[in-house]
């Protein structure tokens, strides 16, 4: 339990939280946009927690073992910039009056990477939530294996948006099926949405859907900071994660809008700010707190220098091996020996390598990268065998054994996602997770954070195209490589061989300003790339993978299963003294960022061909309006993989048939 020093600067409770209170609704006032009640709803729930039982150091933000709070209704941000400013995180009280202006350090919701002492990026409702799982599962992981050199709690605060959003349901499900003990939820209960009061949508006995999933839940007087105390207290202590409904009043202490629509989302006016500052008692000007109150929030924002220097005495007297391998882990940094596995995986792929799909590729990459990345932690949304996401010698985490490198998230896209996110965030893991490419869809919200985040998460999204077959269109993704590739700063892959997986895969370890997706084949690709070379091609995203003897005639351009087609037209075309080339894509994102020069010399200057089993759309960097495309124009259909490719068209014939046509010659 992280029992602490009681604050001993001669504030009150009340006083300490109207602070709180005051700089939330002077900020949102100023900016004239803003979300007030929260803030003033939850002030006292958030005075208790970071001045008795929060476990941080503001001159050590990042120190391993803090607590970690986040802030899952994130349009209440005043109330997390509000306490991050009294606590010493460096906010200053100019950065509170610039709140949502261009550039500021407190944007419309806190972003992580932006502010310090903000955890997640929160905002779309729920992500919090499945987030805080993630960062939960990190804790007692990392204690699993470390001991109690890790051994610290994980709050969230979540209103009604995020209790109805449907991530949250796979995020409490998860972590009460791993009785991750050390999550601790407080659940803004103030019966009020934007459209007004909640039940005009919900009516959910929101208790009872907890302690169904295997939670502790209670409820608690959200005001009552005494009753506060001991939720917390009796939190610590759970075998289970805990959920503790705080019944507070919206904008409390606004004279006509508390406990109202009114207040949720729009500043509350002069009148209403100037009645609600007297209905509390708060007396100093805009932005003003007084001294004595200043300083109780000053100690408490310095009062685990203690517990801080202590761990870092235990720290220190880490037996050295354990030492290093903690720090390895926390480094997020790829030891030598995953270069080396990767190296090995090519160069016997490329000089006898058969046929196989890339999902299975990868499996045998991911054999060998466990064995040498101890800190990679996989899992799959119940797709474990089709994904081919289990590497070998892995074992499944449970709530009886923390000690695992393998997830099982059960059919929950979006809040694997999450949860990932959640590990990453937290330090100590580099996650990967499976699904099919078409249940990138579910998982979308989740990547798109990731990506603003820029979070080191890697998807593996395997039956990547109409090559699975008989499942038919509603598995078959036709749009979802373009609709990836939208997302800034998510980089997306699709390896044409075994040789590229393990090409793509070490990039994806290596991309650590954001998260990666693989997306992998279901039937079998013939290996294109039958030279060895230690250079990772694939780096630049695309690549001359084929040239002409003679200068080129047409230049065929592919991705994934795709590749292989392009050589056997290449092939052909040959035989009719067609000189094409074949550029290999994998990675659209990569090759964007290369040099114009060198795109230009790999593209070539004469006609194009695109090549690929999904939509054109995305394909506008690389080819030129009066280029051809072959892929797919409409969804897919139920049939055997073989028959799905004559039937829609990607066939060599087809390419030939392009290729003649753009050169004047009759097919």
């Amino acid at each position: 339990m992280n029992m602490v020093p009681k604050i001993t600067s001669p504030a009150t409770h009340d006083e300490m939280a109207n602070a709180i209170r005051a700089l939330a609704m002077d900020a949102v006032e100023k900016a004239n946009s803003g979300h007030p009640g929260m803030p003033m709803g939850m002030a006292d729930v958030a005075t208790v927690l970071f001045t008795r039982f929060l476990k941080f150091d503001p001159t050590a933000p990042q120190w391993p073992d803090r607590d970690r709070f986040v802030l899952s209704a994130g349009h209440g941000s005043m109330l997390l910039y509000s306490v991050l400013y009294l606590t010493g995180y460096g906010l200053t009280i100019e950065d509170i009056k610039n709140f949502r202006q261009l550039g500021s350090k407190t944007p419309g919701h806190p972003e992580y990477g932006h502010t310090v002492g903000v955890e997640t990026t929160t905002g779309p409702l729920g992500q919090g939530v499945a987030t805080s799982v993630g960062m939960a599962l990190a804790e007692r992981m990392l204690a699993a294996r470390f001991g109690d050199i890790c051994d610290h709690y994980t709050y969230v605060m979540a209103g009604d948006g995020c209790l109805m959003e449907g991530v949250s349901q796979e995020a409490i499900a998860l972590a009460g099926h791993l009785k991750l003990n050390k999550l601790i939820l407080f659940w803004d209960d103030n019966g009020i949405t934007i459209d007004g009061k909640v039940e005009l949508a919900d009516s959910v006995d929101q208790v009872k859907r907890f302690e169904a999933a295997g939670w502790a839940a209670s409820h608690i007087d959200g005001h009552d900071p005494e009753a506060i105390a001991k939720a917390i207290e009796a939190a610590q202590k759970s075998d289970r994660p805990v959920m503790i409904a705080c019944k507070t009043t919206i904008g409390f202490g606004a004279p006509t809008k508390a406990g109202t629509a009114g207040v949720h989302g729009a500043a509350l006016g002069a009148e209403e700010l100037a009645g609600a500052k007297k209905a509390l008692g708060w007396t100093a000007p805009a932005f003003e707190i007084p001294e004595h109150i200043a300083a109780a929030w000053a100690e408490a924002g310095h009062r685990n220098v203690a517990a801080r220097e202590a761990w870092d005495k235990r720290h220190a007297a880490l037996p050295k091996d354990v030492a290093e391998r903690y720090s390895a882990d926390l480094s997020g940094n790829l030891l030598p020996a995953v270069a080396d596995a990767i190296e090995a995986f090519k160069k016997a792929a490329s000089e006898g390598g058969a046929a196989q799909a890339s999902r299975s590729s990868s499996q045998k990459i991911l054999d060998q990268l466990a064995k040498v990345q101890p800190n990679l932690i996989g899992g799959s949304a119940d797709l474990t065998h089709s994904n081919l996401t289990h590497a070998a010698g892995t074992v499944s985490v449970t709530a009886q054994d923390y000690g695992g490198t393998y997830i099982h998230y059960g059919i929950r896209e979006f809040g694997m996602a999450a949860a990932m996110n959640g590990l990453a965030l937290h330090g100590g893991f580099i996650p990967y997770g499976g699904t099919f490419l078409v249940f990138a869809d579910y998982a979308r919200p989740a990547i798109r954070l990731a990506a603003l985040m820029g979070v080191r998460a890697v998807y593996v999204l395997t039956h990547d195209s109409i090559g699975l077959g008989e499942d038919g269109p509603t598995h078959q993704p036709v749009e979802h490589l373009a609709a990836l590739r939208a997302i800034p700063n998510l980089l997306v892959f699709r390896p044409g061989d075994a040789v590229e997986t393990a090409e793509v895969w070490e990039l994806a370890l290596q991309h650590r300003t954001g998260p990666s997706a693989l997306a992998l084949s279901r039937q079998n690709l013939p290996i294109s790339r039958k030279t060895h070379t230690k250079e990772n091609l694939s780096a630049k995203g695309g690549y001359l993978l084929r040239e002409t003897a003679k200068p080129r005639d047409i230049t065929l351009i592919a991705t994934g299963s795709e590749v292989g087609l392009a050589m056997q037209a290449a092939d052909r075309l040959a035989g009719e003294g067609i000189e094409a080339a074949v550029v290999s894509v994998p990675c659209f994102e990569l090759f964007a960022q290369q040099p114009a020069d060198y795109r230009a010399t790999i593209l070539g200057t004469a006609p194009r061909i695109g090549i690929e089993a999904a939509i054109r759309q995305s394909w506008d960097l690389i080819l030129r309006p009066e280029d051809p495309f072959v892929g797919m124009h409409s969804f897919g259909a139920s049939a055997p993989a073989a028959d799905l490719y004559k039937h829609f068209g990607i066939t060599v014939d087809a390419v030939i048939a392009d290729a003649k046509s753009c050169l004047g010659r009759h097919a």
